[in-house]
């Protein structure tokens, strides 16, 4: 068992010596030797991960499943003891948090983090490529800027994409971060769009396939990965700014946006992010991130099973919607069906309302256990949490 798990779980280990929980008893299987043997210990892991993620869930409390509904935004001071204390699912790194920094600082600070989790954080950045990029932003933690998938793919093609995706994947590995917030599956119609400039192409087939080399690279080099802006951006504008409506048909969502989800759904995408634009084709009434129908259709039309995130909720096009109220977009952000928050603003706002609306059973115990499963899954498959 990992370092970072083993601290969790002292009394469970302690039993499991003595007792050997039923549900993962060996049994001898013809064929390969006495049960228990060198060749069953190298071959059959103790747990699978589904299991390991149960076992996990069962031995956590309230308040540390609460917390790890939240990808926080990094503290600009106190990010070390603010971890110990809430225990978040992760932090969102952005250019800043590297401005004062180098490789070997960034590192060793990610390590303190990991250090106070009982549960390993994702160690998140919006790395794309081109005019959204973090780390690679400055000199000193590479030599140049990563392009736009654009540039990549005019002068490499889809070879040259993999290429560059293993090298990010690499870039960030070496610094600890664990999860990328990307790639970016919109598909775009203009030059004039909002999106265009981090969109792959204005071709819906093209982008399934970016997405597809994308994210097999990124599943083989235990990166997370996210697909943005789900159900689409197309022609809209940014969400940053203001509250923002789709008048477009599902007919061309389905035709167009939805494609390219549906393409890194295939291929094994660890999560997928919701856009606050208010989509009227699933539902007039809430932006994406807080929509019950949105939601359904992203699980139950496309089979998506992975963990299902916010965009950030300092975003105008989700605050002016909830007047303001960070924590309430939060709880209806949870509610809706997504399994974490981005919680971009005041993370500590976010994690007081969420844990009072669990307490309140306005956020049911049913729906954490079933968003904090997926979580610890998903962690389990990146190997963020070792499997014993």
């Amino acid at each position: 068992m990992g370092k970072t798990v083993r601290k969790l779980l002292p009394l469970l280990l302690t039993a499991a010596l003595a007792l050997q929980p039923l549900f993962v008893a060996a049994a001898e299987k013809p064929g390969t030797g006495t049960a228990g043997s060198p060749e069953d210990a190298k071959s059959t892991p103790e747990y699978t991960v589904e299991e390991y993620a149960d076992l996990l869930l069962s031995e956590m409390s309230v308040k540390d499943k609460t917390a790890q509904l939240i990808l926080a935004e990094h503290p600009s001071s106190g990010a070390v003891s603010a971890q110990k204390k809430y225990q978040y699912g992760g932090y969102v790194l952005f250019t800043r948090d590297f401005s004062s920094s180098s490789p070997a600082k960034m590192k060793r600070t990610i390590k303190k983090y990991q250090k106070n989790s009982r549960i390993p954080m994702l160690i998140a950045v919006d790395e794309e490529g081109g005019t959204v990029v973090r780390a690679s932003y400055y000199k000193d933690f590479r030599s140049s800027k990563f392009l736009s998938p654009r540039e990549v793919y005019a002068s490499g093609g889809f070879k040259g994409i993999v290429s560059d995706t293993k090298k990010k994947d690499k870039f960030l590995k070496s610094l600890g971060i664990n999860t990328n917030l990307a790639p970016v599956a919109d598909v775009t119609y203009s030059k004039n769009d909002f999106m265009y400039e981090r969109a792959f192409s204005n071709n819906a087939a093209s982008v399934c396939k970016f997405v597809r080399k994308t994210v097999a690279r990124m599943n083989k080099d235990n990166v997370v990965s996210t697909l943005k802006h789900f159900p689409g951006y197309g022609r809209n504008g940014d969400t940053h700014g203001r509250i923002i409506r789709d008048k477009r048909s599902l007919k061309t969502f389905k035709k167009r946006d939805l494609r390219p989800f549906a393409a890194g759904i295939d291929q094994g995408v660890d999560i997928i992010m919701m856009s606050h634009t208010i989509v009227n084709a699933f539902d007039k009434k809430n932006p994406v991130s807080l929509s019950k129908k949105a939601h359904r259709y992203l699980r139950n039309n496309m089979q998506f099973d992975g963990v299902i995130i916010t965009d950030g909720l300092g975003m105008k096009g989700v605050t002016d919607f909830v007047n303001g109220n960070q924590g309430e977009a939060a709880v209806r952000a949870i509610i809706a069906g997504n399994d974490m928050v981005c919680g971009t603003g005041n993370p500590t706002v976010i994690y007081k309302a969420l844990k009072k609306a669990v307490s309140s059973g306005r956020i049911t115990k049913a729906r954490l256990n079933e968003s904090v499963r997926r979580i610890l899954i998903m962690k389990i498959r990146r190997g963020l949490i070792e499997l014993p």
